[in-house]
C-alpha cells in the first residue's frame, strides 16, 4: 500500500483531481469529497490503527461533479429553479424530474469515466475482477452538526463491473435533485448549486449473509449521553435505515464499558421479518441489485447479535465519539452504520456522521409534555421523542397520495423514505407500521421536532382516514394513539442557576423506561426505585410461577408465560434478566449518584394479580399488615423467589459495574428479621460491605423507630416511608375514605417519631432520608425535616424543582 500511495502522490494528472482514495482524505477535505467520505477517510487514517474495521474504497470529487454539471448547463439548471415554491408538491416534482432527466441524459466526460474505471480496477485487485461495491452519495454540505443530509441522495448496493459502477455514480449525481433533496436544502438554507456531490465507492461487506444496523453514541430520544443505542436486523442494513423492519435494540452503558465491564443495559427483540440480500441476477445495469426475503420465524425469535458483538460495537461507538469530540473541541455524539461480514464473521463500520438532533438542543431548558385526560388507546408502538401531537388521520400508502396531505394532519403509513420528507414536515405526528428507533421516520421526526410512533404493526389497518387522534410519546418508550383530541400541557423549565442545597434532593423513579429522560432534572440520585413497577409492567409474571412452572394448573396463564419466556431455556432466567435490565437502566441514568432500590413490597392480593400468582398467594383479611416485605424473604415458601431479585441486583452491581445501587429492605419488623434477610442476600453474592455494598431499611413501622439503635447495627441507612408510618402510628387505614380526613403526616405523634428516628440515625452515623410526598405538599413539613438535619428528601419528578427552591430558601433562613 505504501508503494501505491507514493505512486499516486507522484502522479499529478488532471484525472487524479477527479478521484481520491479514502485513506488519502480526512475531515479537512469535506469541500472535495463531502462529509460522509471525509469521515470515512478520517476514520481509516486514525481509527483503523486502533482496531476499528472499515472497508476500503475511493471517492469521486467535487471537481468531478462540477465539471460534469458545467457540461449539463448550469444556466439552464438555474432557470428551472427560479421562483420554485417547495410547498407546491406538484411543482417540486416537475422541477426535480426535469433536472434529473437532463443529468442522466448527459454522458460523463471521458476523463471521468477513465478515472472511475481505473480506481475500480485497482480496488478489484484484492478480490477479483468483478468485486461487489457499495456506491453512496456524499454531499459537500452533508453531515454537518446542524444538518443531516442522510438519505437525501441515493445509495446503491451490490454493484459489479466497470460499467455498472459508472452508471450508478451517474445516478448518484442525478439524485442530488430528488424532490426530497431539493426540499431539504431549501428548508436548511443551502444553495442548490453551491452544494456539490462526491460519490463513495466501497468494497461491499457481505452483511447479506449476516447482520447490519445503526447505532447512536447517545440515546437518540432523550439525549442521555452515557448510553449507546445499537439496532440490528438480518441482511443488508438498508431495511433498518429505511424502517422496513422492526429491528432488535440493545443499550450499552459507556462509563462502565470503558472500565472493562460487559455493560449491556437492555436487549429488546425485534421481529426482523425481512432480510435484504443480493439479487441473484446480474446487477450491472439493474437498479434492482438487492431483494428482500422472509426471515424464518425461528430466526426472528433470536437476537441478531451475540453479547460479544454488542460489546464490540459499543466500544467502537465510544472510540468514534471520543475521537470526533477531541477533533472538534466539543462533545460530538455520532450516528453510525455498521455491518457484519457473513464470510469472515468480522464487524465493520461503514458510515459515521454527527448526530444532529439532541446535540443541537438548547441546554438548560427542560420541556415536559403531559396529557390532561385519557381516552381509548387505538394503536401503540415505539415512541420517538417525548412530545404530544394531535390532528386528523391521513392515510398515505404511496407517493401519489401526497398531494392530499394537509398541514397539521397525522401521517399514517407503513413506512417512510426520503421521498416523503416534503409532507413529513407538515405533519403534526407520524405513525408507521414498521421501523425502529433508528429508522428514517424516527430520525426525520426527531429532526423536525414532531412526535412519531414506529413499529405499530397495525396503524394502517386500524386507524381510519378523517379520524381525530392524539399521539402521545410522553409516557415512556411506548407511544400511544388515543381516540379524539385529549387536552395536554407543556411545562418549560429553565434549569440553570438552580441553588445547591445541603440537604440531598433525590427522586422517586418507578418506570425504567422514563429514567433517561428524568435524569435531565437536576437531582443527586434516586431515593426510591420500586421493583414492583418493573415486575408488574415489564415482567408481569409471579416469580414462583416461573420457578414452579410445571405445577401450574391455569392453562391460559401457562400459555402466556410460555410466550413471554420463549427465549429462555430456564424460565426463572426471564425474571432475573428483565429485572436486571430495569434496575440497570435506572441506575445508569443517575450514575454515579446513589440509586436506592427497594426490594419487592407487593401485598399478597397484588402478587396474586401477576400471571400464575393466585396459586401461590394466601387469602388475607388485611394484606397491608400481612405477608409482605422482609417477612417474605426468609420464609421457605418465598425464599427462592427473593433469590431471583438478589441475583438481578448482583448482576447490576458486579457484572454491569453499577455499584451505585443500594438495596433497601421494606417492612422489616425486627432487627433479627433484618439479620436473616442479610444472610439470605449473602447466599447470592450480595455481601454487605463487599464492593462498597450498603443495605438500607425502610423506616415505616413504629418498631423501626423504637428499636432504631439496634437497626443501626444491622443496616447502613434508613428511608422514612411516611405513608405507612403515619397510618400505623395513628392506627388508621389510609385506603379508607371513612378516616381519610385523619391521615396527616404533620400530626405531632408522627413528627415526634420522625424526630426520634433522625436523632438516633445521626447518633450512629447512619444516613437517613424520606421518600414520601409530604415535604413537597407541605412547606412547613419540609422545614421541620431540614431543621432536624435530615440527609435527603426524595420526591416525585414533578416536585423536584419547586421543592429544591423551597429547601434552599429554608436553609438560607435557618
Amino acid at each position: 500500500m505504501v508503494n501505491t500511495l507514493v505512486q499516486r502522490q507522484s502522479q499529478r494528472s488532471q484525472e487524479e483531481t477527479l478521484v481520491r482514495w479514502l485513506e488519502e482524505v480526512g475531515m479537512a477535505d469535506i469541500a472535495q469529497v463531502g462529509g460522509k467520505n471525509a469521515s470515512l477517510g478520517e476514520m481509516t487514517r486514525h481509527l483503523k490503527p486502533k482496531g476499528i474495521n472499515l472497508p476500503r474504497g475511493f471517492a469521486t470529487t467535487a471537481v468531478a461533479y462540477r465539471r460534469f454539471i458545467e457540461s449539463v448547463g448550469l444556466d439552464r439548471l438555474r432557470r428551472l429553479f427560479h421562483n420554485l415554491d417547495p410547498a407546491d408538491v406538484n411543482a417540486l416534482h416537475q422541477v426535480g424530474q426535469k433536472t434529473r432527466h437532463l443529468i442522466l441524459n448527459t454522458p460523463f466526460p471521458p476523463d471521468l469515466r477513465r478515472a472511475i474505471s481505473q480506481a475500480y480496477q485497482e480496488l478489484c485487485h484484492s478480490s477479483g475482477p468483478r468485486m461487489e461495491v457499495a456506491i453512496r452519495s456524499s454531499a459537500t454540505a452533508e453531515d454537518l452538526p446542524d444538518a443531516s443530509f442522510a438519505g437525501q441522495q441515493e445509495s446503491y448496493l451490490n454493484i459489479r463491473g466497470q460499467q455498472g459502477v459508472i452508471d450508478h455514480v451517474h445516478r448518484c449525481f442525478a439524485s442530488l435533485f430528488t424532490d426530497r433533496a431539493i426540499s431539504y436544502r431549501i428548508l436548511k438554507g443551502f444553495d442548490h448549486f453551491e452544494v456539490a456531490l462526491s460519490v463513495g465507492i466501497q468494497q461491499m461487506v457481505r452483511s447479506d449473509l449476516a447482520t447490519a444496523g445503526v447505532m447512536f453514541s447517545i440515546d437518540p430520544e432523550t439525549g442521555f449521553k452515557n448510553a449507546a443505542l445499537i439496532t440490528a436486523g438480518y441482511g443488508l442494513g438498508e431495511n433498518v435505515v429505511q424502517g422496513s423492519i422492526n429491528p432488535d435494540e440493545y443499550l450499552v452503558f459507556k462509563p462502565t464499558l470503558k472500565a472493562g465491564f460487559p455493560a449491556i443495559l437492555a436487549k429488546r427483540l425485534g421481529t426482523k421479518a425481512l432480510k435484504m440480500v443480493y439479487n441473484s441476477q446480474d446487477s450491472q445495469h439493474s437498479s434492482n441489485s438487492t431483494q428482500n426475503l422472509a426471515v424464518p420465524l425461528a430466526q426472528q425469535q433470536q437476537f441478531a447479535l451475540s453479547d460479544a458483538e454488542i460489546l464490540q460495537l459499543g466500544k467502537w461507538a465510544i472510540l468514534i465519539e471520543d475521537y470526533y469530540s477531541q477533533l472538534n473541541g466539543y462533545p460530538t455524539p455520532m450516528d453510525i452504520e455498521w455491518a457484519k461480514d457473513g464470510l469472515t464473521g468480522e464487524l465493520f463500520i461503514v458510515q459515521a456522521r454527527p448526530e444532529t438532533v439532541q446535540s443541537q438542543k438548547t441546554p438548560g431548558v427542560l420541556h415536559r409534555y403531559k396529557l390532561q385526560g385519557t381516552g381509548a388507546v387505538l394503536v401503540a408502538g415505539r415512541a420517538v421523542g417525548d412530545r404530544i401531537g394531535q390532528g386528523t388521520v391521513r392515510l398515505v400508502c404511496n407517493p401519489q397520495q401526497m398531494a392530499e396531505f394537509q398541514p397539521g394532519d397525522v401521517l399514517v403509513t407503513s413506512k417512510t423514505d426520503p421521498d416523503w420528507e416534503p409532507i413529513m414536515k407538515k405533519a403534526s405526528a407520524i405513525i408507521t407500521d414498521s421501523g425502529g428507533r433508528t429508522c428514517h421516520a424516527a430520525i426525520i421526526a426527531r429532526e423536525l421536532g414532531i412526535p412519531a410512533i414506529v413499529g405499530s404493526a397495525v396503524a394502517t389497518t386500524l386507524l381510519q382516514p378523517g379520524q381525530t387522534v392524539t399521539v402521545s410519546c410522553a409516557e415512556g418508550e411506548t407511544g400511544k394513539v388515543y381516540q379524539g383530541l385529549i387536552p395536554f400541557q407543556v411545562e418549560e423549565t429553565v434549569l440553570d442557576q438552580l441553588p445547591q442545597t445541603r440537604t440531598q434532593i433525590l427522586m422517586n423513579v418507578g418506570n425504567s423506561q422514563e429514567a433517561f429522560g428524568l435524569s435531565a432534572i437536576p437531582c443527586q440520585g434516586v431515593g426510591l426505585a420500586r421493583l414492583e413497577f418493573i415486575i408488574a409492567n415489564q415482567i408481569k409474571v409471579h416469580p414462583l410461577a416461573l420457578l414452579r412452572f410445571s405445577e401450574l394448573t391455569d392453562e391460559s396463564a401457562k400459555q402466556a408465560i410460555t410466550d413471554l419466556t420463549a427465549q429462555y431455556q430456564r424460565k426463572s432466567d426471564y425474571f432475573v434478566d428483565q429485572l436486571t435490565q430495569g434496575v440497570a437502566t435506572i441506575a445508569a441514568a443517575f450514575y454515579p449518584h446513589p440509586v436506592i432500590v427497594r426490594m419487592s413490597d407487593f401485598k399478597s392480593n397484588e402478587y396474586a394479580n401477576l400471571l400464575g400468582g393466585r396459586m401461590f398467594e394466601p387469602q388475607e383479611e388485611n394484606p397491608m399488615l400481612g405477608w409482605r416485605g422482609a417477612g417474605r424473604y426468609t420464609d421457605p415458601n418465598y425464599q427462592a423467589a427473593f433469590g431471583l431479585e438478589c441475583q438481578a441486583l448482583r448482576r447490576v452491581r458486579d457484572e454491569i459495574g453499577l455499584a451505585n445501587v443500594i438495596p433497601m429492605i421494606p417492612f422489616c419488623r425486627t432487627p433479627d428479621q433484618g439479620r436473616k434477610v442479610l444472610v439470605e442476600m449473602a447466599k447470592y453474592g450480595l455481601n454487605r460491605g463487599e464492593n462498597g455494598l450498603q443495605v438500607y431499611v425502610m423506616c415505616e413501622l413504629p418498631s423501626n423507630v423504637l428499636l432504631a439503635d439496634e437497626f443501626c447495627q444491622v443496616f447502613d441507612g434508613f428511608s422514612i416511608g411516611s405513608n405507612d408510618l403515619t397510618q400505623l402510628i395513628l392506627g388508621l387505614d389510609r385506603d379508607s375514605g371513612l378516616v381519610a380526613d385523619l391521615f396527616d403526616e404533620r400530626s405531632p405523634a408522627v413528627k415526634q417519631m420522625i424526630q426520634m428516628a433522625i436523632h438516633t440515625a445521626k447518633k450512629h452515623g447512619r444516613k437517613i432520608g424520606i421518600c414520601g410526598q409530604a415535604p413537597s405538599d407541605y412547606p412547613e413539613f419540609a422545614q421541620f425535616l431540614v431543621e432536624l438535619g435530615i440527609d435527603s428528601i426524595s420526591l416525585n419528578p414533578d416536585s423536584v424543582l419547586k421543592t429544591t427552591l423551597a429547601i434552599a430558601q429554608i436553609e438560607n433562613i435557618s
